[in-house]
């Protein structure tokens, strides 16, 4: 079934992500091994594209094809020197025992990818385990979902540098394409015909040593909770607050996307709140039911930005509004016993509508400057030496978070790579200076209407907190010292030096003669 030595990269795990990134591939002009553990599904793929039915190559190559396999030998037995192997696998145990059954077979030298949500610790200790045994490690973010890979993904790899020489002309090849100017996406392709426009740049790169590439699309991931989240918030002002249906707020939210707010989820926003559900006629949404499911990197970003000591609130809140939206039935009988405040349409439309679009943008922003500042600890902890530059500009094109905004975050940190916060270059320092009255206006109006906005509110609270130069945190260290002798720094030392007030029994505070 198998052709020894033809095929440029392999595929393991056939999946939806898995069969339409292997058709990216060999649209490409790639000769593309695919394996999934139950043959029926490889011999259904090979079936449904046989030869001369893909793509007829890309820059110079050739037309590429699949090559079937029946086990992971044959699999092996039909890959070029060095080996690539990428792996679509659901995250966890099931990737290591793909890992466990496929390294036996391979060389010094060949190369394993696991394409997979992986969690950057088991990205690392893989990396470890395989460089122990000669074969290279590339874990790599894919973003984009299944049409993106299929037409154009954002490709984050992290690991092994070897392995990404290996597989950088293949992942370079699928990628999204943006252009180099605008940085605006260059449309996807179509099966068979790829994507490609002069002076396209290509929305991967090596991110860096070690999980990094994992860890990047995490960070990805956890922006990407705050952005839906934030999404959904001003949606729900607006139509409590102007009383209108959610047809009716699809213009508005198209209107947007012409704008600064330009971005692939406001785009689709527009186009969710405008469909009519097929079974009812009733606008779609109003039919889901408001219960969001989630897989669990939002929450890992929430984690890692908690054990690294960077705030992150907005993506935190996130994913606590996605819990609280699960447990429904509790948030229905609650609503029969507590009460909240009378509501009113809002009169000021026009200017609610403006605040809002300002409100989101502002919040957008810090939810991006956030995740921003989680790589960087993280990068500096580990040595990662993260190119946020680079970052922002592979995430323009196939990812879900695509904006306009990436744009700007490409050039700011272009122009400072050490940039210490993303609120503090000087085009998004004016944004948010010009914008605060606006974003405060929305924030407080939903605080009287009892609307939550828990990732908008939590948004300004960072802004601000950011921007103060003195916090409330003198009082808690203070307490600190009071009730666990934890000490405090003074305002007149310099910072580093530790002071413990003996402090008496009775509470009293205490006076020195």
């Amino acid at each position: 079934m198998s052709d020894i030595g033809a095929a440029d990269v392999g595929v393991i795990g056939l999946a939806v992500m898995g069969q339409n990134l292997a058709l990216n591939i060999a649209d490409h002009g790639f000769v593309t091994a695919v394996y999934n553990r139950t043959t029926s599904v490889t011999d259904t793929m090979l079936a449904e594209h046989p030869d001369g039915s893909l793509g007829a190559g890309y820059r110079g190559r050739g037309p590429g094809r699949l090559v079937g396999a029946e086990s992971l030998e044959a699999f092996v037995a039909s890959l070029k020197r060095p080996r690539v192997a990428v792996l679509l696998i659901k995250a966890g145990r099931p990737t290591d025992a793909v890992i466990d059954q496929l390294a036996p077979l391979l060389e010094k030298g060949d190369v394993i990818v696991d394409g997979g949500n992986a969690h950057w610790a088991d990205t690392e200790r893989r990396l470890e385990a395989l460089e122990a045994k000669g074969i290279h490690f590339v874990g790599s973010g894919v973003s984009g979902g299944e049409l993106g890979a299929r037409f154009g993904p954002s490709l984050m790899p992290g690991g092994s540098r070897e392995g990404w020489a290996s597989l950088q002309p293949v992942w370079e090849a699928i990628a999204a394409k943006v252009d180099a100017k605008t940085g605006k996406p260059i449309p996807e392709g179509t099966a068979g015909a790829p994507a490609d426009a002069p002076h396209a740049e290509t929305c991967t790169a090596w991110i860096g040593p070690g999980a990094s590439g994992h860890f990047v699309k995490m960070v990805h991931n956890g922006i990407e909770y705050a952005d839906m989240q934030l999404i959904a918030e001003a949606y729900q002002m607006l139509r409590d607050g102007l009383g209108v249906s959610a047809p009716e707020l699809a213009p508005v939210f198209a209107s947007w996307n012409q704008g600064p707010l330009d971005s692939f989820l406001i785009e689709i926003t527009a186009d969710v709140l405008g469909q009519r559900d097929p079974v009812t006629g009733e606008p779609f949404v109003d039919v889901v039911l408001d219960a969001a499911g989630q897989k669990g990197t939002g929450a890992w970003t929430g984690i890692a930005a908690l054990e690294a000591g960077v705030p992150a609130p907005s993506i935190a809140e996130a994913v606590f509004a996605r819990s609280l939206s699960a447990i429904k039935e509790e948030r229905v009988a609650a609503a029969e016993v507590l009460s909240g405040p009378t509501l009113a349409t809002i009169d000021d439309q026009a200017a609610f509508v403006d605040d809002m679009r300002t409100a989101l943008l502002c919040s957008k922003i810090c939810a991006y400057a956030q995740g921003f500042a989680l790589m960087g600890a993280r990068s500096a902890e580990k040595g990662w030496e993260l190119d946020f530059a680079t970052i922002a500009q592979i995430w323009r094109g196939g990812c879900i978070i695509r904006a306009r905004l990436l744009q700007e975050i490409t050039l700011a940190y272009r122009a400072d790579p050490k940039l210490a916060n993303l609120m503090v270059a000087s085009s998004f320092a004016q944004v948010l200076r010009d914008g605060q009255q606006a974003w405060r206006r929305v924030v407080a109006r939903a605080c009287e209407r009892g609307t939550p906005v828990p990732a908008m509110a939590s948004a300004l609270a960072y802004f601000d907190g950011y921007r103060s130069a003195r916090v409330s945190a003198n009082l808690i260290q203070a307490q600190r010292d009071y009730f666990g002798a934890h000490t405090y720094e003074r305002v007149d030392q310099p910072r580093g030096r530790h002071f413990h007030l003996d402090w008496p029994e009775d509470g009293r505070p205490q006076v020195e003669a």
